[in-house]
């Protein structure tokens, strides 16, 4: 290792845990060179536990060690939420005691030891810092930004008290200028119907998005009695109708009597009940957002907006904002929810350096494949261990080949360069399949990805081709906005409501993914193709070659293409190598 490049080289290590969705995000010299959620190691999904697996990766990528660490960010302050989540029980005593004592033992366990297991894992003895959580959002969206100036908007769940905040930034400096505190939260607010509506709180809120197309707002005025909204936007939950605050469940008696009913039970049918209330909370949260945005531009004068915060992954709201709000630009942090707290508390730390020091460090964080790669040999060796027929096609050829089979009306699973951070996958750990056949979206759902009917699949159009298929003028690589189909051609990616969840690829940003959809465009004279992530339901995007060949092996995908390793179902023995690989393991349905 070169001491003299140690020297000159600024690392800093951002870490994200015991929450929900672990990560690790590595920054050299202000530039973010490698992330990674530590559920693509594990294969648990949202795994909350210490990214042991994510900060090994991000080290052995940058070719150091800990202790060539310039300083470690961790996401939020601890004992400042501690000191929280003790108020609140105190404040409801004794309603929560069940759910005080079963938060107590985590805590004491884990959590409050936060120094201590970053220095005996990493065998670490250098700075470490704690920023606070609503900031470690806004650093992660207006670091990440092409913009000097900007207003941050960030709306969560909740961090340590904050559950909105509202920002200025200038020359690489934040200033939180307006919070709402716990238990006021549109992501809890949302998080409550994900519940009642009958899916898992904190991973089933895009279902919730997902449903709301399908029905009318008819239950809205319901909606708006759970939460006063000011003209400013800002807003106070009725706590009457929640159990959040102090249970371990997220709604109550009274709430249900609101809705007519007791919660939905999982996995039972969704009726057109349903449908109204999930649409009926979405068009509020538009409402407010929309509204909390207009008073945040009126209030800074600026044109440009950063948004962070799980609630910044609802895209149907972010495509209101674009088309509707004051602002005349908008960058959404890709992994704008808790993963996205590595980033951003990494990038503070880096930009206080820099400001310090009298240095910039103008960053646009324009794609997110920041994950591991896998060498063509680390390919071949799996697939030979495995007894895989597969067959290896050059670029010149493989484009055409792949875009073919889509034509054909196979589905294939996409596997290139490195993975994805964040929770979408865009076009390196993507399947794929042809947009224009409607039957592809019941196929893919319910044959490929053993999901709910109902969700609706993204497209991934050539950002060339962008304003010809959908109404929206700005490019939007991160599948963050959603927009008007404009052409009736593609009916697999298109909603109930004629809406689409967009991913534009230019060739800059994913050279290959972009030179696969040029294939099928000069074939069948259509730029768009569905994109979808690479996993099944309860499991993480792939990760490692041999998780996308057992995904590959475990569902009704056609082709698997590993770099230019092309494996043909027709070809093999699927059935053969999936018990040799698997044995009787079967999917987590939940």
């Amino acid at each position: 290792m070169n001491e003299n490049n140690l020297q000159k080289d600024i690392y800093i290590l951002g870490i994200s845990c015991f929450y929900h969705d672990a990560a690790a995000a590595l920054i050299k010299n202000g530039e973010v060179i490698a992330a990674a959620q530590e559920e693509r190691f594990t294969r648990k999904k949202q795994d909350d536990g210490f990214p042991t697996n994510a900060i090994n990766y991000c080290l052995e990528f940058a070719g150091i060690e800990a202790k060539d660490l310039h300083s470690i960010a961790y996401y939020e302050k601890p004992f400042v939420k501690f000191e929280r989540l003790l108020y609140s029980y105190i404040k409801t005593w004794p309603i929560g005691l069940n759910s005080f004592l079963k938060a107590m033992s985590v805590w004491l366990k884990e959590k409050l030891w936060i120094p201590s297991t970053i220095k005996k894992e990493l065998k670490y003895d250098g700075d470490i810092f704690y920023v606070e959580h609503h900031l470690s959002h806004a650093a992660s969206a207006y670091f990440a930004s092409p913009f000097e100036k900007a207003a941050i908007l960030t709306i969560d769940g909740v961090g340590e008290w904050a559950t909105t905040t509202c920002a200025i930034a200038n020359e690489n400096k934040i200033e939180i200028t307006k919070e709402i505190h716990f238990p006021d939260s549109l992501g809890l607010l949302y998080s409550a119907f994900t519940y009642y509506l009958g899916f898992k709180v904190n991973s089933g809120e895009y279902k919730v998005m997902g449903l709301a197309p399908y029905g009318q707002p008819k239950y809205a005025d319901q909606v708006r009695k759970l939460i006063d909204v000011k003209d400013d936007g800002s807003f106070k939950l009725n706590m009457k109708y929640f159990a959040y605050e102090h249970g371990l469940r997220m709604t109550n008696k009274h709430f249900h009597k609101l809705f007519g009913a007791e919660p939905r039970k999982a996995e039972t049918p969704i009726d057109q009940r349903i449908f109204d209330i999930a649409s009926s909370l979405q068009q509020v949260l538009e409402e407010i957002i929309l509204k909390m945005a207009n008073k945040l531009q009126e209030e800074t004068g600026m044109e440009n907006l950063c948004l962070a915060g799980g609630v910044a992954l609802n895209c149907v709201a972010n495509g209101v904002l674009l088309r509707e709000s004051k602002f005349k630009n908008i960058y959404i942090q890709p992994a704008a929810g808790d993963a996205g707290g590595a980033v951003g508390a990494a990038f503070l730390i880096a930009n206080t350096i820099a400001n310090q020091t009298g240095q910039k460090h103008p960053y646009k964080m324009d794609h997110v494949y920041l994950g591991p790669d896998f060498s063509p040999e680390k390919i071949r060796e799996m697939l030979e261990s495995q007894g895989v027929k597969y067959e290896i096609i050059d670029d010149e050829i493989l484009f055409d080949k792949v875009a073919d089979d889509i034509d054909a009306q196979k589905v294939v699973g996409w596997f290139q360069g490195r993975m994805e951070y964040g929770p979408r996958a865009l076009g390196n750990r993507s399947i794929v399949a042809d947009a224009r056949n409607k039957e592809n979206w019941q196929r893919v759902n319910l044959k490929i990805k053993f999901r709910e009917s109902f969700r609706p699949f993204a497209p991934t159009i050539m950002e060339e081709y962008l304003n010809e298929y959908f109404d929206i003028e700005t490019p939007t690589p991160f599948m963050l906005m959603v927009a008007q189909v404009k052409k009736n051609t593609v009916p697999a990616i298109t909603h109930v409501d004629n809406s689409a969840r967009i991913q534009s690829v230019s060739r800059s940003e994913n050279e290959r993914y972009h030179k696969l959809i040029s294939a099928f465009n000069d074939k069948t004279g259509t730029p768009v193709i569905i994109n979808t992530s690479f996993n099944v339901r309860g499991e993480p995007i792939v990760c490692t070659p041999e998780d996308a060949l057992k995904c590959f092996l475990r569902t009704d995908m056609d082709i698997l293409v590993l770099g230019n390793h092309v494996i043909d179902k027709e070809q093999i023995d699927g059935e053969k190598l999936r018990d040799k690989i698997n044995g009787e393991e079967k999917f987590d349905m939940d």
